[in-house]
């Protein structure tokens, strides 16, 4: 066993894991952090996507350990980060242009877009669909979940708040 420390969602946490322990297995079985969503274990479908200190990874890839004295974001925290917990704008932008038909893939496509945003406030519809390359929907199609990107960006533009 290994010892961790790291924040997780602002809290701070310190375990021992198995050093072959994935980041997606930990945050899930470890921490109850069940919105990090395990697609394909195998880097594939971005359904386990986080925040590692501040930079999208697909939690599959990542081991626990490589976690140790990071700051891990997961879907669950990131409206908890945000004003008081109501939704990222991210979030309520998917909800709004309905970007989202089974869920499944929601989570990865949010901190996905959260990231994007947080690099290019403005981007034009191709650097979006670049963007979320990697990120795979079975469902939608990937135009409403465009449509959420630009609204968030927009919205982001017009309150003079970055994503």
């Amino acid at each position: 066993m290994t010892r961790i420390n790291l924040t997780v969602d602002g809290a701070k946490v310190a375990d021992d894991v198995e050093p072959r322990m994935l980041l997606v297995q930990y945050l899930r079985e470890k921490l109850g952090k069940t919105g990090t969503v395990i697609g394909c274990d195998t880097s594939n479908c971005g359904a386990c996507t986080v925040h590692l200190d501040g930079t999208s990874v697909k939690s599959c890839n990542v081991l626990a350990v490589q976690a140790d004295g990071a700051q891990v974001t997961t879907i669950e925290g990131l409206a908890a980060t945000h004003d008081g917990g109501e939704l990222h704008p991210v979030q309520e932008a998917f909800r709004e242009c309905h970007g989202l038909q089974c869920g499944f893939c929601t989570p990865g496509m949010i901190m996905q877009t959260t990231a994007l945003l947080a690099e290019n406030p403005d981007p034009s519809e191709e650097e979006i669909r670049l963007g979320l390359e990697g990120n795979l929907c079975r469902c939608t199609g990937y135009h409403n979940i465009v449509k959420a990107v630009q609204h968030a960006a927009a919205q982001g533009r017009s309150e003079g708040v970055s994503s």
